[in-house]
């Protein structure tokens, strides 16, 4: 594989983590496929990072992303001024409209949530905080990726990355008014209905608003 940062052991030790990351739980044979390395590098690497509580096994033997991942994920989420700016007005937002609320910020060729609030209803749509989704399908990729995105304007998808699942999405500023996240709410269509954005744009926007203010503030 080729390196990254020019420290060859940690391009591969990552390796290992995005691997986890995107394919979930994995036999050795499948995660060696997956990074590109040989059968025993992959193995070290995994056995090392399970000592440092970054990755450790299923009930069938499989690596996975450890839980030490979860305090490095809620520490760096937690300094990250807009999540921490963001978690009242969408915490007001999910109750109102009782469904999913995420934020979202770009992060390379992705975009990464920093903060999920889950929805009360049984039948919901969850996005993990830290999952790394695409930009290229979902109303937040579309708003992260916007040439001049307009403060009063909210994006919709229907059906874009999961089939039933609707979301409306709109930008979040900073006090320079530079776009540093997207606000989404999610659920299922047949509540958010094919036409998501008229139905809660408006409120999404609103609450985006009140994010940027607080940041600006």
């Amino acid at each position: 594989m080729d390196s990254v940062s020019g420290v060859g052991v940690l391009d591969k030790a990552v390796s290992v983590l995005r691997a986890l990351e995107e394919r979930g739980p994995l036999g050795l044979l499948d995660l060696q496929h997956a990074v590109g390395l040989p059968r025993a590098t992959a193995h070290r690497l995994a056995v090392a990072l399970e000592q440092h509580g970054l990755v450790r096994r299923d009930r069938e033997g499989r690596f996975e992303l450890g839980l030490g991942l979860v305090g490095l994920g809620k520490a760096a989420a937690e300094r990250l001024p807009v999540a921490t700016a963001a978690r009242s007005a969408m915490e007001a937002l999910r109750d109102r409209t009782g469904e999913s609320v995420q934020l979202y910020v770009l992060e390379g060729s992705g975009r990464r949530c920093v903060v999920s609030l889950q929805s009360t209803h049984g039948l919901r749509w969850i996005v993990p905080e830290g999952a790394l989704l695409p930009l290229d399908r979902g109303s937040a990729g579309r708003v992260l990726t916007a040439d001049t995105p307009r403060r009063s304007a909210w994006v919709e998808s229907v059906e874009e990355r999961e089939k039933g699942v609707a979301s409306v999405s709109a930008p979040v500023f900073d006090g320079s008014g530079t776009l540093v996240a997207a606000l989404s709410v999610s659920g299922p269509v047949e509540r958010l209905t094919r036409a998501p954005g008229k139905l809660l744009g408006r409120i999404v926007v609103s609450a985006a608003a009140d994010i940027s203010t607080r940041l600006a503030g």
